[in-house]
């Protein structure tokens, strides 16, 4: 395992492991990659671990597959801040067993969320049910809030409530969860020191859900993430990655920059007939040269 915040972060939403998961790689590449595919989240995968992890590869070959790896869109180094107060960073290496597009893993790291550009590498929705396959009840699940209220009654039997009570209350419960509480916080919360008799349940449910409101958490800062070059670790901006490698890495040349003032490719040649023509008629104006 590497040091802590250091190593493999898993990405969200792969496609369930199967034997073909790399068969689209070299053989060396696949062969690695299924052996990062198969190490916890947090096991260090720099090139030496990887090249004493297994006996056919060194570490040079180790270091070309993670760049192959990357440009196939297995992986991307971050480097991550803990917080906007804090100055250390942590570095993480994210795998997706799933190849991923620069454009998906832009937006991955950019929110740290799921992606929801269209990306044709996440997982398709199931075929549609013929008339052979029983159609599932897709009745949604309730939510924290609701569950909660309706779990007061088996708490204490004076806070029962009824289907529609849960769901008249439910507004006021989530902005409980909303700031932070958790469903023991809010069964003791909402149970502890009763009245011995509670003529309506609802109202008096009610009114300790907004007088016993919890206040407002600071929410915490946005993790502040920096994708490296797989190849040379040069920290980058994501649009300048190219399959994770900057254009040094990938191959690619920066377009040289602009000199100030230059003339566009038109003036150019317009100056050069003139000092051509100017050059003809001097030359046809000035006397013989004799010996």
């Amino acid at each position: 395992m590497a040091a802590p915040g250091y190593g493999k972060q898993s990405a969200p939403e792969q496609l369930p492991r199967s034997a073909t998961d790399f068969a689209h790689l070299p053989a060396r590449e696949a062969y690695l990659a299924s052996l990062i595919d198969h190490l916890p989240d947090g096991a260090a995968m720099d090139v030496k671990t990887l090249a004493v992890l297994q006996p056919h590869y060194g570490q040079m070959a180790c270091r070309t597959a993670l760049t192959r790896l990357s440009t196939a869109g297995h992986l991307r180094r971050v480097r991550e801040r803990l917080s906007s107060t804090d100055c250390r960073w942590v570095f993480h290496t994210y795998f997706s067993r799933t190849p991923r597009s620069d454009a998906w893993w832009n937006h991955f790291l950019a929110t740290g969320g799921t992606n929801d550009s269209g990306d044709a590498s996440t997982p398709a929705d199931p075929d549609p049910p013929d008339e052979r396959t029983p159609v599932r009840n897709h009745t949604p699940l309730p939510s924290a809030a609701y569950a909660a209220l309706a779990g007061l009654g088996l708490a204490d039997p004076r806070l029962a409530l009824s289907a529609a009570d849960c769901t008249a209350l439910e507004p006021l419960a989530a902005e409980w969860f909303a700031r932070g509480t958790t469903p023991a916080l809010f069964t003791i919360a909402l149970t502890n020191g009763l009245p011995p008799d509670i003529h309506s349940p609802a109202a008096f449910t009610r009114r300790r859900l907004i007088d016993k409101l919890p206040p407002e958490r600071p929410r915490p800062p946005q993790t502040t993430r920096i994708p490296e070059c797989t190849t040379c670790r040069t920290p980058c901006r994501p649009h300048a990655l190219l399959g994770g490698l900057c254009r040094t890495c990938h191959g690619t040349p920066a377009p040289p920059p602009p000199r100030p003032g230059a003339l566009p490719p038109a003036a150019v040649h317009r100056h050069a007939a003139h000092v051509r023509a100017a050059l003809r008629r001097n030359s046809a104006s000035s006397p013989p040269a004799y010996a």
